[in-house]
This record gives C-alpha cells, structure tokens and sequence, in this order.
C-alpha cells in the first residue's frame, strides 16, 4: 500500500529502512520475548503451571515477562540541554546519555524485589516498550501474540522442558536466544 500509493514520495532506500525497521521491530523483539519467556517459565516450573493451567494469569504473566526481561535494553540517545549529575556522575551539557531501559524495568523504585520473577505481581508501568513518542507502536500486537502464544505453547507441550543449554545471543541490539533446545 505504501508503494503503491506514495511510490513518488518514498526511495528505494527508505524502503529498504522500513522494511528492515519492520522486520526487527515487528519479528525479532517478539520471538525472542517467546523464547526468553518461554526460558523463564521452564526455571519457574510454578509460575509457568500458572500460565498453563489459569487464563486469567496469562494477561499479569505477560506483563512481568516483559519487565523482568526487557528484550531492547537501550533507548535513544539523549543530549543533556545542561550541565547535570547523573547517578553522581557529571554530565556536561552536549553529552549524550542512553537510559538502560531494562535496568529501569529492574529499578527497585519500581517494584519490591525486583530481580525476581512474578507473575502475579500486579502489573507496574514498565519501560519495555519504550516510553512517550518513542513508545513501540506493535505493543498492542506483541502483547497478543504472547497472550495466546504462551498458554497454546504450555497446553499443546505439556511436558515441555529443557532438552540443553540455551545460548545467548551476545552485543546485538535486542536480547535473546539464538537456541533454545526443548523436548516434550
């Protein structure tokens, strides 16, 4: 639709951004959420019973899975309009500061005990979707997706499980699994 009704207005290139935007924004921030969270349930055996069993929990489980594991770690880039301390760190102003989005997710100002993993925690006003003009706007479809992709997953696989080590993917923008090996 974009081509056909703004072909004039928009370069092959910018294109080619949107369609690489789509492509990371829109599939890789929310498979990886599925694997991390999937990850997550498995080391909380009693929590991922929860998800499984409980449909009310899956809306409350979905919400701490992105908190707790926050898949893009770093937001824009900001420029201090003056000079400032940050964390009793001085800032000039000029200086760019990138505010650690899942770090902010795990601030204990946020939520009592905040490494922990609770899915019947009541939801907080977590950063994983970023926040004001810079807020994701597939939010509303990812959360869906998880909603019904979690429980399908935990009730078709009711013996799922670890079948290995997970492996990590290291210095990329969004955090994730590059395998996940289960068996059922």
């Amino acid at each position: 639709m974009l081509i056909r009704e703004h072909s004039d207005e928009v370069t092959d290139d910018e294109l080619i951004g949107i369609g690489n935007l789509l492509l990371v924004a829109g599939h890789e921030t929310t498979s990886n959420m599925l694997s991390l969270g999937t990850l997550a349930l498995l080391e909380h055996p009693d929590q991922l019973a929860r998800v499984r069993d409980d449909p009310v929990a899956v809306d409350g489980a979905v919400e701490e899975l992105l908190r707790w594991l926050t898949v893009v770690h770093g937001g824009f880039p900001r420029a201090a309009m003056q000079d400032t301390t940050l964390g009793g760190h001085p800032v000039a102003a000029g200086d760019l500061v990138i505010a650690s989005l899942a770090a902010a997710n795990r601030d204990p100002a946020l939520v009592d005990d905040a490494d922990t993993l609770d899915i019947t925690r009541p939801p907080v006003a977590h950063l994983a979707f970023g926040h004001g003009i810079h807020h994701c706007l597939g939010a509303p479809l990812a959360r869906i997706e998880m909603r019904v992709a979690f429980p399908a997953l935990l009730q078709r696989f009711p013996g799922l499980r670890l079948a290995g080590e997970p492996e990590f993917r290291h210095h990329t923008l969004i955090y994730g699994l590059h395998r996940l090996p289960l068996a059922w």
